[in-house]
């Protein structure tokens, strides 16, 4: 075996699992945005630092449980799988965030702070818990 062959043959698998996971990205923060009864892109694009904050704590709640599928999948379909679990428990904390807290669209057009903590936090949280929960027992 060479050396390229040695340090560059995973270069495939990488490049694979990468762009995958980038496009499941991509997907979520789409199918997210579209998901919630605010325009986050919107507002964001106009300044508001609570929808930001609760987008990027979206992004990063799915993004815990989407690399620790990229880690542990044994192939792109079980990588496919759990990536789409991840995003389904994404939309549950989005959803459940709302149902606990009164006035979400209002607050995040108005650019209520603590309601952008709340629902990129609520993300967070269950993004490190869907991750957690993710074992291989083969």
């Amino acid at each position: 075996m060479t050396f390229a062959q040695a340090y560059l043959g995973g270069i495939p698998a990488f490049a694979t699992y990468f762009a995958g996971a980038v496009a499941y990205m991509i997907a979520f923060g789409t199918i997210y945005s579209l998901s919630t009864r605010h325009n986050e892109i919107r507002l964001i694009r106009q300044g508001n630092l609570a929808a930001t904050v609760a987008f990027l704590g979206a992004l990063g709640g799915f993004a815990l449980p989407l690399a620790k599928s990229v880690a542990q999948s044994g192939n792109l379909i079980d990588f496919a799988v759990w990536a789409t679990v991840a995003l389904v428990v994404q939309l549950f904390a989005y959803v459940l965030a709302c149902m606990l807290a009164k006035d979400v669209t209002r607050k995040m057009n108005e650019g209520q702070m603590a309601t952008g903590l709340w629902l990129g936090g609520t993300a967070l949280i269950f993004g490190m818990l869907n991750a957690a929960s993710m074992t291989y027992n083969g």
